[in-house]
This record gives C-alpha cells, structure tokens and sequence, in this order.
C-alpha cells in the first residue's frame, strides 16, 4: 500500500491517532504500539498451518446427501469445535460479486483521509462507528489496525443508521452483506446443533431474531511487524464469527500451546465459536485463542460478521447439554444465566476482551447478583 510522503511529527499521547500515512514515515513505532514481550509475535509472524475442517454446506443441505456422509459433516465439526472452535465453510451461497463489492467498498473507506473517516468516529462505550487503533479506549498495547463497526438487526436497516447516510452505496451494500451472512449463519446454527445432539432447529430459532456486529478490519503495512499485533490474543465475546479473510494471511490460532495460522481462501469463510456459543453449548464447544498478525509488505484487510442474539435474549443451554449421555447424569450448568446485553456491556465499558473474558464476566455477574440481592 503506498504511503504519502508526511513530515509530520507523531502526535503525543494525549490526541495519539492512527495514521498510517504517517506512522509509515516513522523510523519505529510508537512504543504504545509494542507489545509485551511475553505477547509480541516475533518470529513466530510464519507460523505452522492449522488444517481445519472445510465443510461443504450444499452436502450438508441437500436433501439427498446419504446418512454416512451427512454423519461425517457433524462428526468434523463436533471435533475441531471441541478442540479449537473454528471450521471452514464451502459452497455457502453467498454471491462472489456481493464479497468482492465489499472489498472494494473497505479499500476506498480506508483509503480517505483520517479526517474524513473520523466523521463515523466510534463512542466511548459503543461498539458501532469508525475506529483508529481503538487509541480512545486503551493506552497501550495498540492494535496495528483500523475498523468500522455497525450494527445490523434481522428484519432492520439498522446498518444505514449506523453509517448515517454519508454514503449510500456503502449503506446499500453492506445491508446487503449483513442479509447474507445472517442467513448463512442460520444454517450455520442448524449444523452445530444436530453435531452437538441438540437437533438443527433449537439454535437456529435462538438467533432468528439476531442484534449483530459487522465490522471491516484493515491492517496496514507495518515496518516493525515482529513488534506488535494486528489484533492481540482473545476470544471473541459474540457467538459465531463469520470471517472473510481476503488474500493476505495474517489470522492465527493458539492449539496445544503453539500459534497457527489458517490459509486465506477466497472462496471461503472461517467460522469460529464465541465465547457467548460456548455457554450456550454449555462449554462443549471451545471459544479458542486466537490473533491477526501483521506484515511490512501488503495491508490486509477482512471482513467479519459477528452474529449476536437478540439483546435481551437469555442465554442458557438447553436441557440437552446439562445431561450426561452415558448415564443421563444431570452434569449442571457452566455459565450463570445472562442477557447478551450485559455482557457486550461488559466488554465494552468494564473488560479488554482477551483469553478469560466470559470468565471474567461470569465472576463479575455472580459478585453483581450476590450484591443486588
């Protein structure tokens, strides 16, 4: 990505902005943007490929697929969400022309000034608008990234209030792409629930009404990317992320210990469990560690959709996950009970998302409910 010639000095802590215009220009990086040592990639930036499963959804879908087969399709998705939480999905139905307008769409938002940008300026407190490093929340430990968050409700054109109508072809076909993935999710739903024995119907009328995330992510070009992280270490706090990577690699999973990385493929959309799925599953399923790394030669970008339930929407597992298989032993409840309200509330006013935030927030709610009484 080519970069502007600026002689501007970096701006001081006080009003540090993202500005990669400028921070190319720079000899290092602001130190609010290294990492710890303990967290920094350093030379694991290549690191070992993580074969994940790659589900075909047609197969899945057909109604002519044989027993055996559609057997094997929630086998492998019942072992690598039990291991690690992410899968693949192929032949999902989502137009190629639909992703690529996207794309195109994130290259021109990302690539206006950061003055213009700055007007959909993200709010303390939301997880909606426009965001340079996510400098208004922390101090230190900075992501190498930008983004643009919006919320989409099924049934709404809530993404157009998000973007407040400054540009109706992103409006439209982001609407668009929030449509698509919403539907694609439903399936989705469908297939973990008949591989987790709790049939396809259960978590698919669970998130048939879903308040969801979108958000675009861009990474740009970093000359000390051994330094710092495009997206530190965490589990997501939403349900399912449904993630287009585009064609730079950069997505990593923690398995075993050790960091991999998952190979872009356009064709293709990573899933991965949430950690709000996981109590959902009643922790069956894992929300997995993972990070976005980044690079000196190319900006990455990709675009992830984060399906949520409804806001008041209690999660719970069903009766079918709080029971033994072996011997019908009622095994309990991982997670206290709670509103997918207070937990984004949680992570974004209370909690950085990181590796034990569902943890984290089900101590914080036990202490909550044990003080409200």
């Amino acid at each position: 990505m080519p970069m502007a010639s600026c002689h501007h000095r970096f701006p001081s802590m006080d009003n540090l902005a993202f500005d990669a215009s400028v921070l190319w220009n720079q000899h290092e990086i602001p130190s609010q943007f290294v990492w710890p040592d303990e967290e920094k990639p350093g030379r694991s930036l290549e690191a070992p490929e993580l074969a994940v499963p790659v589900i075909d959804l047609a197969e899945f879908r057909s109604q002519g697929s044989i027993a055996c087969m559609h057997q094997e399709i929630t086998s492998l998705v019942n072992e690598a969400c039990r291991k690690h939480g992410f899968f693949a999905v192929l032949n999902h139905g989502v137009d190629p022309s639909l992703i690529a307008r996207a794309e195109e769409l994130m290259d021109g938002f990302f690539g206006m000034r950061l003055s213009q940008k700055q007007r959909l300026q993200r709010k303390v407190g939301d997880p909606c608008g426009y965001a340079s490093s996510f400098t208004g929340r922390f101090s230190s430990k900075l992501p190498w990234k930008e983004t643009l968050s919006f919320r989409y409700y099924s049934g709404d054109h809530s993404t157009r209030s998000q973007i407040k109508k400054k540009n109706t072809v992103l409006e439209e076909v982001y609407q668009e792409y929030c449509e698509a993935m919403s539907n694609l999710s439903l399936t989705i739903m469908e297939l973990l629930g008949e591989s987790l024995g709790a049939g396809k119907d259960y978590f698919r009328e669970f998130f048939q009404e879903n308040d969801s995330i979108m958000r675009l992510n861009y990474y740009p070009p970093c000359q000390q990317p051994d330094l710092t992280l495009g997206t530190g270490p965490h589990c997501d706090p939403t349900s399912l992320t449904i993630l287009h990577q585009g064609r730079a690699s950069g997505l990593q999973v923690l398995v075993d210990g050790k960091w991999h990385g998952i190979r872009p493929d356009p064709r293709a959309f990573i899933v991965n469990i949430g950690d709000t799925f996981m109590a959902l599953s009643n922790g069956i399923y894992k929300s997995c560690t993972h990070r976005a790394v980044v690079n000196r030669r190319t900006a990455r970008k990709s675009l992830a959709f984060f399906l949520c339930p409804r806001m008041d929407r209690k999660v719970a597992p069903p009766m079918e996950l709080l029971v033994s298989s072996s011997e019908d032993d009622y095994v309990g409840r991982r997670y206290p009970d709670f509103a997918w309200r207070d937990f984004l509330e949680f992570t974004q006013k209370h909690y950085r998302a990181d590796t034990k935030t569902l943890e984290a927030f089900s101590e914080w709610l036990r202490h909550k409910n044990i003080d409200d009484q």
